[in-house]
């Protein structure tokens, strides 16, 4: 009984193409590599003859390791479902393309394992560079980064133990900012909503910033005998840091029922509304379908949303934000990543890019 193969028709190889051509594998290495000069301007004109024929496509990656470059940029991110990834990775693809770099994603959905498991992965398939936007790494797992020999780049948070350049959002000013409009538009009583930050830095940047945004301003409300308590009284300027923990479903139902009190207790209490300040988009939309759910559409007229990123739905329910440059920070990323590809040698560099604020209904009523 015979048999017959089936399946895809076998690629052609550079020796097939050397024999399409009567030349050997090493004119044909030649063309393919741009030393024409060595080559006959017949030989030349064959062997592109025989590929065009042959359909012959070369093996980019094994030419790559040969020559040491493969042109594989890793990117490792905490959390693929956050729009904040998505538009940075927009950045990042775009210079990729630019710059002749694949780039392979690979996404740890904020398991620290999975982390630690791509980084040792990246690791095996020789990428050039590393672009890191992770939850939790670990000192040992970052050994074949950095001055472990794989130049690596970080994305919105710093990691202990790995001195890398960094890219991101200028958090402390983008918070200042945000606090700063919620003061002028005359809140009183402000919660910055943030899942649990000390273990990242971003989000440590940014709480340190509200928490010196209100001290500042609590200060200058007692110089000028503002606040509402008059002189030489205490003002009625509050402002809270308030834990999300997104991970937890139980944490983040208590948390919702306690903002609830606050919210229900100003409305009551002076018929004013608070604001929620949240740190990110995830952040965001858990309390806007918490308040929608509890309140009702009109769930605004009891309370401002404010956050930093700008994702889509932000429009739609007329919520102010801080947009971040995010294809911005993926292409810079990228440069940067290049660069030290390329060998460059200087101090570790920081771009922290500027937000725009975009004021809606939410805190403009």
């Amino acid at each position: 009984m015979s048999y017959v193969r089936t399946g895809a028709p076998r690629r052609a190889t550079i020796s097939d193409v050397a024999r399409e051509a009567g030349t050997g594998k090493t004119s044909v290495s030649r063309y393919l590599n741009g030393e024409t000069n060595v080559l006959s301007l017949d030989l030349r004109e064959r062997i592109e003859a025989a590929i065009k024929r042959l359909d012959y496509q070369p093996n980019q990656m094994a030419r790559g390791l040969k020559r040491g470059r493969n042109r594989l940029i890793g990117m490792l991110v905490a959390d693929l479902t956050n729009p904040y990834t998505v538009e940075v990775l927009q950045g990042v693809e775009a210079a990729c393309q630019a710059l002749g770099y694949m780039p392979l994603i690979c996404h740890a959905a904020n398991e620290v394992e999975m982390e630690r498991r791509y980084l040792q992965l990246l690791t095996t398939y020789r990428v050039e560079g590393v672009i890191v936007n992770a939850l939790g790494v670990k000192d040992e797992m970052l050994k074949p980064l950095g001055e472990g020999g794989i130049p690596a780049v970080l994305v919105d948070r710093k990691v202990a133990g790995l001195d890398a350049d960094i890219v991101g959002l200028d958090n402390a000013e983008a918070v200042r900012a945000g606090t700063q409009h919620l003061l002028e538009r005359g809140f009183a009583e402000i919660h910055f909503v943030v899942q649990p930050f000390e273990q990242v830095s971003s989000r440590r940047v940014r709480e340190a910033a509200f928490r010196e945004a209100i001290d500042n301003a609590l200060r200058a409300a007692v110089a000028d005998g503002a606040g509402g308590g008059g002189a030489g009284q205490a003002p009625r300027l509050q402002g809270q840091t308030v834990v999300l923990d997104l991970a937890d479903p139980e944490a983040v139902i208590r948390t919702h029922a306690a903002l609830d009190l606050r919210i229900d207790a100003a409305i009551d209490g002076s018929g004013k509304r608070i604001a929620l300040f949240a740190a990110n988009a995830p952040v965001a939309l858990s309390l806007a379908l918490h308040l929608n759910s509890h309140y009702g559409s009109r769930w605004q007229d009891r309370v401002a949303l404010m956050s930093v990123d700008d994702p889509e739905w932000a429009e739609l329910t007329g919520i102010t934000t801080i947009r971040q440059p995010t294809y911005a920070i993926g292409y810079r990323a990228i440069e940067f990543l290049h660069e030290r590809i390329d060998g460059v040698v200087s101090p570790i560099r920081e771009a922290m890019l500027p937000g725009d604020l975009i004021v809606r209904g939410s805190t403009a009523r």
